[in-house]
């Protein structure tokens, strides 16, 4: 494999499983230097065996993304203890189906905490260090950003929200040589949506879009988009937000 990564330092939320494992494990193969960030301990141990049985380095360090001052503790000391930062990626992420009346406050606010206030205040912590490294930031929105669905008002408001957070700073840091995009994935095989079921209720019709022809990606599939939107390769990609959905948001 190519290590357009080496030496490079990443640090990848959500890495317990799903698809930041699977980043964090592509990063590590093509040399990168993987700081696997999870509130999930265990799950993280899984990761960073897998990442240093197959030859990478990583390091975990154990976060819940909602503690804003916690997170932005988390990237300095990453950028201190290893003299640099050249990618965020922003992971994590949350999910609840509920008829609109049923979205209970607790549900809402825990769903954007995750979903968007979390890569804020990572982001936020970051960008000086990127901005050093001339690195970048890739951000894991959803197709449910780009349209609507039916059942997940909070997930497409905090998902629609990633996107348009991360075109406003892509527009900012330009001229400082700092990339961000985001990636906007449509069904995914993950445990986000293992035990996913339609709402009391529900009407089938109104979630035929989450279902496209083909089969869900693979969360490898997503990691590779996330890799080349972080490589040199894509350079000139900058406020981009990269539907891999299958056609959901096609038509």
């Amino acid at each position: 494999m190519s290590q357009r990564f080496e030496d490079r330092v990443a640090v990848v939320t959500g890495s317990a499983s799903g698809i930041g494992r699977a980043t964090a494990e592509r990063l590590a193969a093509e040399g990168a230097v993987v700081v696997a960030v999870d509130r999930d301990g265990s799950g993280l141990s899984v990761t960073v065996e897998a990442i240093t049985g197959s030859g990478g380095r990583v390091e975990a360090r154990e976060l819940d993304v909602v503690d804003g001052a916690a997170a932005a503790a988390m990237v300095d000391a990453v950028a201190a203890d290893h003299g640099r930062l050249d990618l965020l990626a922003n992971v994590a992420g949350v999910l609840r189906f509920a008829h609109a009346t049923d979205h209970t406050p607790e549900d809402w606010n825990l769903t954007l905490a995750v979903n968007l206030s979390g890569p804020w205040f990572l982001m936020q912590a970051a960008l000086p260090h990127l901005e050093a490294a001339r690195g970048n930031v890739v951000n894991v929105a959803s197709a449910a950003g780009l349209v609507g669905q039916a059942y997940t008002a909070a997930y497409c408001a905090s998902k629609a929200g990633l996107v348009m957070l991360t075109k406003s700073l892509a527009v900012e840091y330009a001229a400082r040589h700092v990339r961000l995009n985001c990636v906007c994935p449509g069904q995914v095989d993950t445990n986000l949506l293992a035990d996913f079921v339609f709402p009391d209720g529900a009407d089938p019709r109104l979630l035929e879009k989450l279902l496209p022809l083909l089969r869900g990606a693979a969360p490898e599939e997503i990691a590779g988009l996330i890799a080349f939107l972080a490589s040199d390769e894509a350079r000139y990609v900058t406020g981009a937000a990269w539907p891999i959905d299958g056609g959901q948001t096609a038509g």
